[in-house]
């Protein structure tokens, strides 16, 4: 199953629901919406930077990983960053393959 890397940052109204409920109820949340749509979380942590939560979840296609960002993204608490995994025999596969590239005039 495909893994992705989801990268969020809490708004105002984000940070006051975790101060309520804390990190281990939402990490509960987060790991039940994975479960809704057949996948499992395999990683769930806090960040100071950028992001203030990262999570690694393994689900079943670009659909599902789409439906779980949109539903999350959608009640505002969160701005969602989702990113495909590669495993590195994707990329044994990709170098592998015949491409037909012309690079533009001038470069």
């Amino acid at each position: 199953m495909p893994k992705y890397l989801f990268q969020a940052s809490y708004s105002r109204e984000g940070v006051n629901g975790l101060l309520e409920v804390g990190g281990s109820a939402r990490e509960k949340a987060l790991r039940e919406s994975v479960n809704s749509v057949d996948g499992s979380l395999e990683a769930f942590y806090y960040a100071f930077g950028e992001d203030d939560l990262i999570a690694i979840a393994e689900l079943p296609d670009d659909a599902a990983a789409t439906a779980l960002s949109l539903r999350i993204s959608a009640v505002g608490a969160v701005a969602v960053k989702t990113t495909v995994l590669l495993d590195p025999t994707v990329i044994d596969e990709a170098v592998k393959r015949g491409v037909s590239y012309s690079p533009p005039p001038g470069n």
